[in-house]
């Protein structure tokens, strides 16, 4: 059972904006933050951006800085992404992660525990 599950992923035009959530799945666990980050057919995962429980910082990839917004409720271990001024290079899928070690590598998947199986992102011009 995927312990993290995404959605709101869909199609929409540049310039648009979507919301991504992810919840946990069946699984009981404590996370001391999550994050988002997103993938292309034949790239390497990249960061997108990540939120700390303890103090509430929240982190962003310069990609994003300004457009997507990332939220959520620690005890609840969701995440939320809002995405806004879409952008062509945004398409991608998109997973959630949860650090349940106190990791701090925060913009690093080795950072994290578990993860979802991804939400497509598709932003047409």
């Amino acid at each position: 059972q995927v312990p993290l599950v995404e959605s709101g992923g869909g199609l929409v035009q540049a310039g648009g904006s979507l919301r991504l959530s992810c919840a946990a799945s069946g699984r009981t666990f404590s996370s001391y933050g999550m994050g988002w980050f997103r993938q292309a057919p034949g790239k390497e995962r990249e960061f997108v951006a990540a939120i700390r429980w303890s103090v509430g910082s929240t982190y962003y990839a310069d990609s994003v800085k300004g457009r997507f917004t990332i939220s959520g409720d620690g005890p609840r271990n969701a995440v939320y992404l809002q995405m806004n001024l879409l952008k062509p290079e945004d398409t991608e899928v998109y997973y959630c992660e949860a650090d349940l070690r106190d990791s701090s590598n925060q913009e690093y998947p080795a950072g994290y525990d578990l993860w979802g199986q991804g939400t497509q992102v598709t932003v047409v011009a």
